[in-house]
């Protein structure tokens, strides 16, 4: 999938998560190629080209690159979790922000009510709140 971003951000194996369109891009003619990613989707730079363009929000510009969509992991309430289902994500309620499983109980980008397809149960979550939780893989 090509896209363009920031060219500071331009480098390959890099990761980013598209949040979704801006207000100050409506206007510019670039649009379809910064829009058509997934909001909320974590994506990888696999090439960077050697083609440039002025932006708005970027201040030196932004440069056009090649990106695949990483699969993401996360923490999910176990019951009723089944391998190919797809679920409303909704965040583990939890303030312990100390917890090795924290992020992956509040992973980056995830936004609550957001429908995620889950590709692969990694395994059962010790949890020191006593929840039951399960470590998956979405699609």
């Amino acid at each position: 999938m090509i896209t363009v971003i920031g060219e500071r951000q331009a480098k390959v194996d890099g990761q980013f998560i598209y949040l979704g369109p801006l207000t100050e891009c409506k206007e510019c003619k670039l649009k379809g190629v910064c829009f058509n990613l997934d909001a909320g989707a974590l994506y990888r730079i696999v090439e960077v080209r050697d083609v440039k363009h002025e932006c708005k929000v970027h201040e030196d510009g932004v440069r056009v690159v090649k990106v695949e969509k990483e699969r993401r992991e996360g923490v999910v309430p176990k019951k009723g979790v089944v391998e190919g289902t797809t679920i409303t994500y909704e965040p583990v309620k939890c303030d312990n922000l100390g917890c090795a499983y924290f992020r992956l109980c509040h992973p980056s980008g995830m936004d609550r009510g957001r429908k995620e397809r889950i590709l692969k149960i990694l395994g059962d979550v010790e949890c020191a709140e006593g929840k039951r939780l399960v470590r998956v893989v979405f699609e």
